[in-house]
């Protein structure tokens, strides 16, 4: 196939917004007819999911199998998006001033309510990394303190921790996790092995961004709390992808990005704090309107892009009409049909645990004797598919990361590029 041209793929981009657009209104009657289906069977309803792809406004220059990073707002959820900077804008100042504060709030109580947790324990914040990153500098941290990690969680953490090591003399200890393990008692004996006496804070993913691999938070997360041991959970891939409440994970700490798999415009992401967890972390930014213990006092932004705020609630409107459990499972199967087709074969192997409810959406797979970075090249140049390579951590291989907007049959063609490559 020939390369992307790069004139025509700005035009494509330049009209994606005037598609037709299925209204959210549209998409709720066509779920009131299949609202008696099993999540699972309506998942293989490829005829369905095929009505659901026009909620979307995506590029047809190549396949988009990087959802993972940044994943589409559905085209009524971008429109209203637009409409909510124009609206910002026309008053300006007055709206910042008048209305700003309420409107975030009730985006707060919408995500709690998503989330499962007081509104008095989340906060908007621009990303995981913020969200993270407010709690590992937020620590009162004493040298010879120890915090314990792995290797394959997401690198702007990793880094925030080795600054805490040089500015107050921490102490990291690094797991790495197994890509297929026998059980969840092997990931729970991993972690509680490399804690000590002086270990006050656990940082485990919900669910690995290069692997897609689900952790099992809540039996880490009690068995660290048996050693006085707080646990952080980077759930960038899970809040909207996966059907659980923070009450089911049992953490002190949470953060999750909302341009993700909740389809929130880039700019958004949320962090949970256990209430009394709230008044001992430092905020990054010396706000010092609240009260110790009032979640907002991490939460100064100063002045930010408030129309995302606004989209929130589109988003979850659009999320919640979907359905987390229907989302879960075409999710999952997306990701089964595919690796399904590959988990076999001799040059081809795969970096996601086999057992299904180990993982969803996200997989990774590699072929033997080619770098991950010149598959990913070559599927994008030769067969115009998109993915991204990664090569760290004990893992080789390209991250594929398929939306509710992809069908099977793109799938198809990414596993004949694999199978014709492998040869």
């Amino acid at each position: 196939m020939e390369k992307i041209n790069k004139r025509k793929f700005l035009k494509n981009l330049a009209t994606l917004g005037g598609a037709a657009i299925l209204s959210i209104t549209h998409m709720e009657n066509i779920f009131a007819h299949v609202s008696h289906l099993n999540p699972l069977d309506l998942a293989r309803d490829e005829d369905f999911w095929q009505q659901i792809r026009a909620a979307y406004s995506g590029t047809k220059d190549f396949i988009q199998l990087e959802n993972g990073y940044y994943s589409l707002a559905a085209t009524e959820v971008l429109e209203n998006y637009i409409q909510h900077i124009r609206k910002v804008n026309a008053v300006s100042s007055y709206y910042m001033r008048t209305r700003q504060s309420d409107d975030k709030l009730a985006s707060r109580q919408a995500l709690a309510r998503v989330l499962g947790c007081p509104v008095e324990e989340l906060i908007i914040t621009r990303n995981t990394t913020e969200s993270l990153d407010t709690i590992i500098a937020g620590i009162d941290w004493k040298s010879g303190d120890e915090a314990v990690m792995a290797e394959q969680d997401y690198g702007a953490m990793l880094d925030m921790f080795r600054l805490q090591a040089r500015r107050y003399g921490i102490v990291n200890r690094m797991v790495s996790v197994p890509l297929n393990p026998s059980s969840d008692e092997e990931i729970v004996d991993l972690y509680e092995k490399a804690i000590t006496p002086k270990t006050r804070l656990l940082m485990i993913c919900h669910m690995i961004n290069i692997t897609g691999h689900i952790l099992p938070v809540k039996k880490i997360t009690d068995m660290a709390h048996r050693h006085n041991v707080e646990v952080l959970v980077d759930g960038a891939h899970a809040f909207a992808h996966l059907d659980f409440k923070i009450a089911d994970l049992g953490c002190d700490y949470y953060g999750s990005s909302l341009h993700k798999w909740t389809g929130v415009p880039l700019g958004a992401g949320i962090l949970y704090v256990r209430k009394e967890k709230i008044a001992k972390i430092w905020q990054l930014f010396g706000d010092m309107g609240y009260d110790d213990d009032d979640i907002r006092k991490l939460n100064h932004t100063g002045t930010h892009p408030v129309a995302t705020d606004l989209a929130i609630q589109d988003a979850i409107r659009f999320h919640e009409m979907i359905g987390v459990q229907r989302k879960e499972a075409r999710l999952r199967y997306l990701q089964r049909y595919w690796t399904d087709q590959v988990r076999n074969h001799s040059k081809i192997f795969l970096n996601t645990p086999t057992a299904p409810e180990r993982s969803c959406g996200i997989a990774n797979v590699g072929i033997e004797g080619i770098k991950p970075g010149d598959l990913a090249k070559t599927l994008m140049e030769k067969y115009k598919i998109f993915t991204v390579a990664i090569d760290t951590a004990n893992v080789h291989g390209i991250r594929v990361t398929p939306h509710l907007y992809i069908s099977t049959k793109e799938l198809d063609l990414f596993v004949n590029a694999l199978k014709q490559i492998a040869v």
